[in-house]
C-alpha cells in the first residue's frame, strides 16, 4: 500500500476526544496504584469486575512507571478500540465484533525453534498460569489507558519452544477471517495483520500474551482470545487475536511499517521527543480524563528496558 492509500484515513477522521467522552459516563476514581505493591496470582481470574478488585497493583516488578495512575474505566477501555479487522471507528469494533472469535482457536508457532508446533488456546493457558499485571498502553493518536491484564509472559512461551541461535526477530500474525471481520474487505492495509519484536524485547520480562483484562475473558474488541502486549510501545505493536508467531533470523515486515515506513517504524518506542508526522508525541490524553499529561520516554518503563536501545540512535530507529 502506499502512502497515498494510508492517507485516505487522516487525523480529522479519528473521533475527537472531547465527543467520545462526551458519550460516556464517567466512572471516577477507582483507587490510586502504589508502586512495588504485589498481588497473588490468580487472584482476579474468573471474577466480576469491581472497584475493590480494580484497585488491585502490578505483581513481579518493581519501580514500573505507574506512579499514582488511575485504573481507565471498564467502559472506555472496551469501546474505544484500534482494531482495523472491524472498522477503523474508535466505536466499530465493539459494535461489529459480535460473538468473535467462533469455534477452536490455535496458534502456530514455528520457525527458528526446536519445539514448532500448532497449540489450542486452551493448552497454552493451562500451560502457562495467568498473573495480573497492570500496564499502561500508548496509542499513537496520543491517547492511552491503564488496564489491569490477566495472561502470561511471552518469555515463558518461547523458553517453552527453544529458540535456536538463528532466532533474532519474532513475528505475529492476526487471524484473517473476513467471515468473522468485516473489515478485512477494506484495502486500508495489507492482510493478514502482522507485527515483530527483537528477541531481546520479547524476552523482556514487561512482554505479556495477554487473554483477560479486568478479572474477565478478554472481549472480541480487546483482541480475543490472545494478544501481545508490550506496554513500552505504541499500542499498534501489541497485536490482537494472534494466530500465528515465527521465529526469524532477519526482521519481519510489520504492517503499519509497510503502509507508512514515514509514519510508522519497525520499533515504535514511545518518545515523546520524537513527532509523528501528523501530530506532536509530547503529551497525552488518558482516557476517563480531560486534561493531557506529558507523554513519558518508554510509557514510563525506562528503567527496564532503555538498556535494550543503548547506542541506538532513537530518532533514527524509531
Amino acid at each position: 500500500m502506499t502512502n497515498k492509500k494510508m492517507k485516505a484515513i487522516p487525523s480529522s477522521e479519528i473521533t475527537p476526544y472531547e465527543v467520545y467522552l462526551n458519550r460516556r459516563k464517567f466512572i471516577g476514581r477507582v483507587g490510586k496504584l502504589a508502586l512495588a505493591a504485589t498481588i497473588a496470582p490468580g487472584s482476579l481470574a474468573g471474577c466480576e469486575f469491581s472497584e475493590e478488585v480494580a484497585a488491585a497493583t502490578l505483581a513481579g516488578t518493581s519501580g514500573v512507571g505507574l506512579q499514582q495512575d488511575d485504573l481507565t474505566p471498564f467502559e472506555d477501555v472496551t469501546s474505544y478500540n484500534n482494531f482495523y479487522e472491524f472498522g477503523v471507528g474508535k466505536e466499530d469494533p465493539a459494535r461489529n465484533v459480535g460473538d468473535f472469535p467462533q469455534g477452536p482457536w490455535t496458534v502456530r508457532i514455528d520457525g527458528e525453534c526446536e519445539n514448532p508446533g500448532e497449540f489450542g488456546i486452551e493448552d497454552l493457558m493451562a500451560r502457562f498460569p495467568s498473573e495480573e499485571r497492570i500496564y499502561r498502553l500508548r496509542c499513537v493518536e496520543a491517547w492511552s489507558m491503564v488496564i489491569p491484564w490477566q495472561g502470561f509472559q511471552l518469555k515463558d512461551l518461547l523458553e517453552w519452544v527453544q529458540p535456536t541461535s538463528r532466532a533474532k526477530y519474532v513475528e505475529f500474525r492476526t487471524l484473517n477471517d473476513p467471515a468473522q471481520m468485516p473489515g478485512l474487505r477494506s484495502r486500508v492495509l495489507e492482510w493478514p495483520y502482522r507485527e515483530g519484536l527483537r528477541m531481546d524485547e520479547a524476552l523482556n520480562p514487561l512482554t505479556l500474551m495477554a487473554t483477560g483484562l479486568y478479572g474477565q475473558t478478554l472481549p472480541g474488541q480487546n483482541g480475543a482470545p490472545i494478544r501481545l502486549v508490550v506496554p513500552w510501545k505504541y499500542g499498534f505493536k501489541s497485536i490482537k487475536s494472534i494466530v500465528q508467531i515465527r521465529l526469524l533470523e532477519d526482521m519481519p515486515r510489520t504492517s503499519w511499517n509497510m503502509s507508512a515506513a514515514n509514519e510508522y517504524g519497525f520499533y515504535a518506542n514511545v518518545n515523546p521527543e520524537v513527532d509523528h508526522p501528523r501530530w506532536s508525541q509530547a503529551r497525552e490524553r488518558r482516557l476517563g480524563e480531560l486534561r493531557r499529561r506529558p507523554t513519558l520516554p518508554f510509557n514510563g518503563y525506562a528503567d527496564e528496558v532503555a538498556s535494550l536501545y543503548a547506542g541506538m540512535d532513537l530518532r533514527r530507529w524509531f
